[in-house]
């Protein structure tokens, strides 16, 4: 029988505590560090196509549902 496997990708997490942001107003700034009212218009107003539409929505599920602990135990691991 075989084992099941948790759902999710841990290294998208991880890429959360690493990817800036290529644009706009917060250009530089880590994905993991942007306001939530930046990613509320970005879930308004839609998110990008690619990897970075896919972070973004990541981390606006992430604090929409208070689950930022998911984030603490891949900081030690950098």
């Amino acid at each position: 029988m075989a084992e099941e496997q948790p759902h999710g990708n841990p290294e998208l997490l991880k890429e959360l505590l690493l990817y800036e942001m290529p644009f706009g107003k917060y250009k530089g700034q880590l994905i993991k560090a942007l306001p939530m009212a930046y990613l509320e218009w970005f879930a308004q107003k839609g998110f990008p196509n690619g990897k970075l539409g896919m972070l973004l929505q990541t981390m606006y599920e992430i604090r929409l549902n208070g689950l930022e602990h998911l984030l603490v135990g891949l900081r030690k691991n950098r």
